[in-house]
């Protein structure tokens, strides 16, 4: 099979949208995620993968932890932003969880600590400690089939 339609039948899958991150060297980094899933409750573990070719795969390999903002509806223009695929011409809202830097009214953020890193592929699967957590209200922002997807409301 290639590439293209492999890219295709892994897009049916719906997931919620993430963004990872991060300081280094004194600068708040991030990038889009969708492969980000829990892994156990005891203890607390997520999992995300991050492509060998993202800027943050070096940065992520040194650093030992990472927070992750999952999105609101409203907040599609910054997945684009932190994906590539718009520029920033806005001021990001962060705010700190546990010493790491989270998007400010994500729908729920969490902050963690590196565990485990595993090569997989052209991946880096990151396997985190839950350290901390901040939930709030709202509709996530949806990823299917390549396209930014809402949930339907009732």
């Amino acid at each position: 099979m290639d590439n293209r339609l492999f890219r295709d039948a892994m897009g049916k899958f719906a997931t919620g949208i993430t963004v990872v991150t991060t300081d280094y060297h004194n600068e708040t980094h991030g990038m889009t995620v969708n492969a980000f899933m829990s892994v156990s409750l005891e203890p607390k573990l997520i999992a995300i993968s991050i492509d060998e070719k993202a800027s943050m795969f070096e940065i992520l390999k040194h650093n030992d932890s990472f927070g992750v903002s999952m999105l609101t509806e409203d907040q599609k223009d910054l997945s684009m932003i932190f994906a590539k695929q718009i520029e920033n011409k806005k001021q990001i809202q962060f705010q700190q969880l546990d010493g790491v830097p989270i998007l400010k009214d994500a729908l729920t953020a969490i902050s963690c600590k590196i565990r485990n890193r595993i090569t997989a592929g052209d991946h880096m699967v990151i396997i985190a400690e839950v350290t901390d957590l901040e939930v709030n209200h709202g509709d996530p922002i949806l990823y299917f089939g390549g396209n930014y997807r809402n949930i339907a409301k009732e």
